[in-house]
């Protein structure tokens, strides 16, 4: 493929996580102003495709049409990958892509038609965070820089750093579903409070990991410092969101602190779910295992 086209595709991928991540606020933003069932028809609004932007409306309709952007975005992306990139794995994740945005949209009907159901709801959120990190993926796999000829370093340590960063993906992700679950009152807060220590502790673990054995690797580096700063931002926004959950439990309607807060905690740890994957996808494509490193010939050493 053209280096050309391959740029292209990258900015555009990169543009549609954008959108991506512009629509997870604003589905945090109907949650957060109890907004979900403020339009109870799917899929039109009111029987329109443009109902009056006021009160609940305005939150609840103004993400089914940023949801309908990224749809659309997401469509061209995985006919784009299809038709440009000559990497069939590359092509197969943006049609995976599709079908989780697919798959988004019909959640999002379910849960209006069946009046919110927690189970539902929460799958809603959790699948929103997958498509985030995999339209991500895309990004950084059309990347001059995964492309380029990188230097295949040996991680003798143990666990691998690979394996620890797919731990604290997998972890992350877990408490994504435990925060999902307690904002759409399926269970208390005590679960999501206990995997934020886990989550932490993984975190140090890796950022450690990084630290120690591969210093000199300014990628790894600077990933796994991202991926510190966001959980260490996120850990005080769960603090201070959770205190505005409880101030506000007696309120008439959400207030704009509350609001402010929780929608914050939602970005931000979609943002630390990325952060840990792309520390992830760097070490997959710089770290080798010894045995893999020493059973490669140097073709082999780029990626495909």
């Amino acid at each position: 493929m053209r280096e050309e086209g391959n740029r292209a595709l990258h900015r555009f991928a990169v543009f549609t996580a954008c959108c991506t991540f512009l629509l997870l606020i604003a589905g945090a933003l109907v949650t957060s102003n109890d907004a979900g069932l403020a339009v109870p028809d799917w899929p039109l609004s009111y029987g329109s495709l443009l109902p009056p932007m006021v009160g609940g409306i305005m939150y609840e309709h103004g993400h089914r049409m940023i949801a309908t952007l990224v749809g659309i975005l997401t469509i061209i992306l995985a006919v784009w990958a299809w038709r440009k990139e000559s990497r069939p794995w590359v092509r197969n994740l943006a049609w995976a892509a599709l079908g989780l945005v697919v798959a988004q949209g019909v959640l999002g009907g379910i849960t209006v038609k069946f009046f919110l159901p927690p189970p539902v709801s929460s799958a809603h959120a959790t699948l929103a965070e997958l498509f985030f990190v995999t339209i991500i993926s895309i990004a950084v796999f059309t990347s001059r820089w995964w492309l380029s000829l990188l230097p295949q370093i040996e991680d003798r340590g143990s666990p691998s750093l690979r394996a620890l960063t797919v731990w604290t993906s997998v972890l992350i992700l877990l408490q994504i579903v435990l925060g999902a679950a307690f904002r759409h009152n399926a269970f208390g807060i005590i679960p999501h409070i206990i995997g934020a220590i886990i989550v932490t502790a993984m975190v140090f673990w890796t950022v450690l990991a990084v630290s120690r054995r591969f210093r000199e690797v300014k990628d790894l580096r600077h990933a796994a410092r991202y991926l510190e700063i966001l959980l260490g931002l996120q850990l005080v926004l769960g603090g201070v969101a959770y205190w505005a959950v409880l101030a506000a439990r007696d309120a008439v309607q959400p207030t704009p602190v509350y609001v402010t807060l929780t929608v914050a905690h939602v970005a931000v740890g979609a943002l630390t779910f990325a952060s840990s994957v792309i520390l992830m996808l760097a070490c997959y494509r710089i770290l080798k295992p010894v045995h893999a490193a020493r059973l490669e010939s140097p073709t082999q050493r780029v990626a495909s």
